[in-house]
């Protein structure tokens, strides 16, 4: 592609990890582990929750498309990551870079959206138990999810043309292990004015809104624990909810660390990185299956 006499890239470089030579295969082994973890425990929380009718509510409705997304997601970078570590040409092309961003960005959002939506179920399971079925009815959780799914991809496709408008030209390096966007816009040659201010306001509203929600139903929630006067019951509903708080936790823990509060320090951003698409979507179907009761008692019953 030619473009005022320059030679616009085609292809990035992706500078991967800063780990030192002779301990790449050592740590080649460890993320193909963690990517086979990942691989394994979200499908068994899938099939599980496809196989058990005693998982088929909303809320394990609602797990099991949190687990599909952090599969596609560890999936997005991780054989990437993988393969580069392996060849001694860590490249990628301009087409499978954006994709790659685009494909993140819809599972990073997706879930958020997910998180959001399973502290509602939790809202109205515990605050309006005897309305629950009817407010939580089959169609309202269709709906859910599809609008969930629709609106990620739609905000994600946005900001890809946003991005694809871009010139790039010179400097093709990428300081990372995937194709992060705000390392794109250090690369490119033309303006990135527009495409960063609404990355930082349509971003904060996208992570901003729904995280003030979760923390707006979890107060009710303890409101509404508060008053009940039984150590047991108070127990049951701490039991069915630390799991999904360990997960927003997880979650946005990281995102806080690496966007909000970034260090300006491009290798403890990789590492930081590194937790949030690699170790988060690890450990999500070990926090649910061995904090739940429900998953550990439909574990036994498909095995049995």
């Amino acid at each position: 592609m030619i473009m005022s006499n320059q030679t616009v890239i085609s292809k990035f470089l992706l500078l991967g990890l800063p780990i030192p030579s002779e301990h790449q295969h050592l740590f080649c082994a460890l993320f193909l582990a963690m990517y086979l973890t990942t691989v394994l425990g979200n499908l068994l929380l899938i099939i599980l929750i496809l196989l058990d009718f005693h998982l088929h509510t909303p809320m394990y409705q609602f797990l099991s498309n949190l687990s599909f997304s952090d599969l596609c997601f560890s999936s997005v970078t991780m054989p990437k990551l993988l393969e580069n570590m392996q060849s001694q040409d860590p490249s990628i092309s301009y087409v499978g870079c954006l994709t790659q961003m685009y494909l993140l960005m819809v599972f990073a959002d997706m879930e958020n959206f997910l998180i959001l939506v399973m502290a509602y179920d939790r809202y109205v399971a515990i605050c309006y138990p005897l309305h629950y079925i009817s407010i939580m009815n089959p169609k309202l959780c269709v709906c859910l999810v599809v609008l969930s799914w629709v609106f990620t991809m739609l905000y994600s496709l946005f900001h890809t043309l946003l991005l694809a408008r871009l010139s790039f030209c010179g400097d093709n390096v990428i300081p990372h292990f995937f194709c992060d966007i705000s390392a794109l816009f250090k690369l490119a040659c033309s303006d990135t004015y527009i495409n960063e201010l609404l990355i930082i306001v349509l971003g904060g509203l996208i992570i901003g809104i729904p995280f003030l929600l979760i923390v707006v139903s979890y107060v009710r929630i303890v409101g509404s624990i508060l008053k009940v006067s039984s150590a047991r019951v108070i127990h049951k509903v701490f039991s069915t909810c630390g799991s999904h708080l360990s997960v927003v936790s997880l979650f946005y823990g990281t995102i806080i660390g690496l966007y909000l509060c970034p260090t300006g320090n491009s290798s403890t951003n990789t590492a930081m990185a590194m937790m949030y698409t690699g170790v988060t979507p690890m450990l999500n179907p070990f926090i649910y299956s061995l904090r739940n009761r429900d998953m550990k008692d439909a574990l036994r019953r498909v095995f049995a």
